[in-house]
């Protein structure tokens, strides 16, 4: 593997479980299937020479049943204002691909799939702020999503839970919350008050940097 390339940036992640998702401790999905939206943007970044700074992207994820068992379709969208050079570049990393055997959640994905569906490239609006665990997913015509804090059923204020993974293959220190989604793209998905992630994207074709 000659490729080497690092990104620093945030994520957001909306998928069908219910809050705090069972997958991240190594439980069955809380449907028994899998499908989501992950999307971030990087602040800092490069695939080798080539810089990847303000990029944003998007990865919809299904599985039929669970992640392990396989047969999971995928699509990836960047961010059109890349050029040629970052758009493979990000191609590659989205699709596990210039990375070490299970060292990203991109390389654990892309090993579950049967069906890889055509890249696109489109405007994507993208905004996230880990610490209030809020964000906004705007691509027209294909994708939206929002997320938001966890609101107390008790309280009626917003709740903070993190989940701390030491030796994650994507996030050190996951903020949890609530999303909503929708995609018309290669996947479709309907997505209510359901599992909402909030994290710092730190890795390389090595894994997470911590």
């Amino acid at each position: 593997m000659a490729d080497r390339w690092t990104i620093w940036g945030r994520e957001y992640v909306n998928c069908n479980c219910a809050w705090g998702c069972p997958c991240q401790f190594g439980a069955k999905t809380t449907y028994g299937h899998c499908e989501g939206v992950v999307c971030g943007r990087i602040d800092e970044g490069n695939f080798n020479d080539t810089r990847l700074d303000g990029l944003n992207w998007v990865l919809l994820v299904y599985w039929p049943g669970e992640i392990a068992d396989g047969n999971g379709t995928e699509q990836v969208i960047i961010d059109e204002r890349a050029d040629p050079a970052q758009r493979e570049g990000l191609r590659k990393i989205l699709h596990g691909e210039s990375t070490s055997p299970g060292a990203t959640h991109f390389f654990v994905y892309n090993s579950t799939m049967t069906t890889v569906l055509d890249t696109l490239y489109a405007p994507i609006e993208l905004a996230i702020d880990v610490e209030q665990r809020m964000a906004r997913l705007k691509i027209d015509g294909l994708v939206e999503s929002t997320g938001a804090p966890i609101i107390s059923r008790f309280s009626g204020q917003p709740v903070r839970s993190r989940i701390n993974l030491p030796n994650g293959f994507e996030y050190t220190i996951g903020e949890m919350g609530n999303g909503n989604s929708t995609s018309r793209a290669g996947i479709q998905l309907d997505l209510k008050d359901s599992f909402g992630l909030f994290c710092i994207l730190h890795m390389n074709q090595d894994g997470v940097i911590r």
